[in-house]
């Protein structure tokens, strides 16, 4: 398992990890809220404003508050921990 850093000390398994987008668009805002509403969502920003959304493939929904760059760059392998 490889694990990728998406701020303040908060780690995703990098092989899960589907797609990081933008929350700035309508169609991922309405997927954040219907997660909230499933309970789907892991709020990663410990407060800050959300700068990236991550879909994993099991469905959870992770808000974290690197720029969307920053996380895939990390997830492309810059940052990856193996445990």
């Amino acid at each position: 398992m490889k694990l990728v850093n998406i701020g303040l000390g908060n780690m995703v398994n990098a092989e899960k990890i589907t797609a990081v987008v933008s929350p700035d668009s309508a169609p991922i805002k309405r997927l954040v809220q219907d997660g909230k509403e499933a309970g789907s969502v892991v709020d990663a920003t410990h407060g800050r404003k959300t700068k990236s959304v991550i879909i994993t493939d099991n469905g959870l929904i992770i808000l974290s508050y690197l720029q969307t760059d920053t996380v895939s760059s990390r997830v492309n392998g810059a940052n990856l921990r193996e445990e």
